[in-house]
């Protein structure tokens, strides 16, 4: 295992450009760039060579940061990409779309502009000749169509990615034997949630980062279905939901008013997933019952596992310092610790899980019939 130390002693001259949507306080940006720019007591391993911002609110931070550490900020993503003060190539990309004053279709899905933010990098490490690692916040894109797209962009270049969330990267509290997961074919995400879309994400990738563990690794999803509502509680009468691992997983939340959640939350959304070997997965959604995210899951010997992860509420989100260190580490490696599927099959779950909310219906999944193994690279 390579040290923080040893790390930043062998590579600390890899530069990196940054491409954000916004830089705001506590924007994603924020939270992640800011620690790269050294904020929040943070002592990088890479250098922040360009930063690009596709908006510039009135509350903006970019500007004074970068002035302050001597970063120039390019009009555009060519540019950034391109640093020609540095008169050497940059060594990464690090896109950061999330946040900012985007529409919102029909169907609830902020409609940032992830895939020109990644294709106007490609073309820009194309005319280089460049194949650098590209981060990628959250998931690829609200389109389905526009993720396909750039999860295929990315494997014919051969260009190392890693993306998603910060928050299947937590500490499972209490820790259990990760061996249990392999025998597991049900699993129930419990997810805080102040926007359906956004935090549904989180809650669909923390289900496929434990559903992926599974013997045998990922062989692909059939179908995804979603209900909100008193449609939730009634799909639980009729028993197609697991009722059981609700209550267990909410059992480890601490303070919890007494009651079932049917008669105390208001608002909730249920995301169901049927995988193609049988399993099955579920993210309940609260928007006031839990500010933390949760889960259960049940193995082949009827035992239940439950766990929070370890995310922190407020200021300085320690979560997001555990995601920047991966970053950098990937960055610096070439390798993601994680198959790059897992953020393509994550972005295919939110995006049929919002198109099934919209129509009412369970709707089929396509493009999420792959198979991955954990490990990246398999």
């Amino acid at each position: 295992m390579v040290t923080d130390g040893e790390l930043a002693q062998a590579n600390a001259r890899k530069k990196v450009a940054v491409i954000v949507t916004e830089y705001r306080f506590n924007s994603h940006a924020d939270v992640i760039l800011g620690r790269l720019l050294g904020d929040f007591d943070y002592e990088p391993v890479l250098e922040v060579a360009s930063i690009y911002t596709d908006q510039v609110p009135d509350n903006d931070m970019s500007r004074d940061m970068a002035a302050r550490r001597g970063v120039p900020i390019y009009s555009t993503i060519a540019e950034a990409v391109r640093a020609p003060h540095l008169g050497s190539p940059i060594d990464g990309v690090i896109i950061i779309g999330e946040h900012g004053d985007y529409p919102v279709n029909e169907k609830g899905q902020k409609m940032y502009p992830r895939c020109r933010l990644l294709r106007e990098t490609l073309e820009a490490l194309d005319v280089l000749g460049l194949r650098v690692p590209i981060f990628s916040d959250k998931h690829l894109s609200y389109d389905l169509n526009e993720s396909e797209w750039m999860y295929n962009q990315l494997k014919q270049r051969n260009i190392p990615f890693m993306g998603g969330s910060s928050i299947p990267h937590t500490d499972p509290v209490p820790v259990y034997d990760p061996a249990k997961l392999e025998t597991a074919r049900e699993w129930l995400v419990v997810s805080y949630s102040t926007s359906v879309e956004a935090y549904g994400y989180h809650g669909l990738e923390v289900l496929q980062s434990i559903a992926e563990r599974r013997r045998g690794g990922e062989t692909g999803v059939r179908s995804v279905w979603a209900a909100e509502g008193d449609d939730v509680w009634k799909a639980m009468d009729r028993g197609e939901w697991p009722e059981d691992l609700m209550l267990q997983a909410l059992g480890a939340y601490p303070d919890l008013p007494s009651g079932h959640p049917r008669e105390l939350a208001s608002g909730t959304v249920l995301f169901a997933v049927e995988y193609e070997d049988g399993g099955r997965g579920f993210v309940i959604q609260f928007p006031k019952l839990v500010d933390l995210w949760g889960y259960a899951f049940r193995s082949d010997d009827g035992g239940v596992t439950v766990a929070l992860c370890d995310s922190e509420k407020k200021r300085p989100f320690s979560h997001f310092e555990r995601l920047t260190k991966m970053i950098e580490a990937f960055v610096v490696s070439g390798r993601s610790p994680f198959p790059m599927e897992r953020v393509y099959m994550s972005t295919g779950l939110i995006g049929y899980g919002m198109e099934s909310l919209y129509a009412k219906k369970p709707v089929e999944t396509p493009l999420l019939r792959i198979r991955y193994g954990r490990e990246s690279g398999e």
